[in-house]
């Protein structure tokens, strides 16, 4: 990756040097700035998501708040008990303990950008979907990183309702 960092300074990533991931056919996700290279200030991800595919399931973090930005397209967030479309140039920031879950809406694609803060260890949890996604890794290792990347999955039947 085309990066200039140290951990208390500026950092700059390229968007072409950065790392894509593809395997998930409902969209991909551009690696940008995790923990380690922020110093633990953020992690920070692009993310595109095709008309009406799921971005992720319901879930909430325990130690980092959840920044989304709305590039292009929109956005269908459920945000505790409430659902919400995001478009064009819209921010939501979730705090942390808070459930949510996000994926584009019908007929339209999504791009966002994701932004963790305090940063948090994600590229490894992002690199486990893909490898799910291409069949290299069994789903249950989802649910048993859960702890370590502090993705704590919930039930939601309003999300569910909406999505289906």
């Amino acid at each position: 990756m085309d990066t200039d960092t140290t951990a208390t300074g500026p950092l700059l990533v390229r968007a072409s040097a950065a790392e894509i991931l593809t395997g998930d056919p409902g969209g991909t996700i551009a690696l940008l700035a995790d923990s380690a290279t922020t110093g633990g200030a953020i992690t920070c991800n692009r993310s595109t998501f095709r008309a009406r595919a799921d971005g992720a399931p319901p879930h909430f973090h325990t130690r980092a708040s959840e920044l989304f930005v709305v590039l292009g397209g929109r956005l269908q967030v459920l945000v505790d008990d409430r659902v919400h479309v995001l478009d064009r140039g819209d921010v939501l920031l979730v705090p942390p303990r808070v459930p949510h879950a996000f994926g584009a809406v019908a007929g339209v694609d999504a791009d966002v950008l994701v932004v963790f803060t305090p940063g948090m260890d994600r590229f490894d949890y992002y690199r486990l979907l893909d490898r799910v996604h291409r069949g290299e890794a069994d789903p249950r290792e989802i649910g048993e990183s859960q702890e370590r990347f502090d993705n704590h999955y919930v039930d939601s039947p309003l999300w569910r309702e909406t999505r289906s």
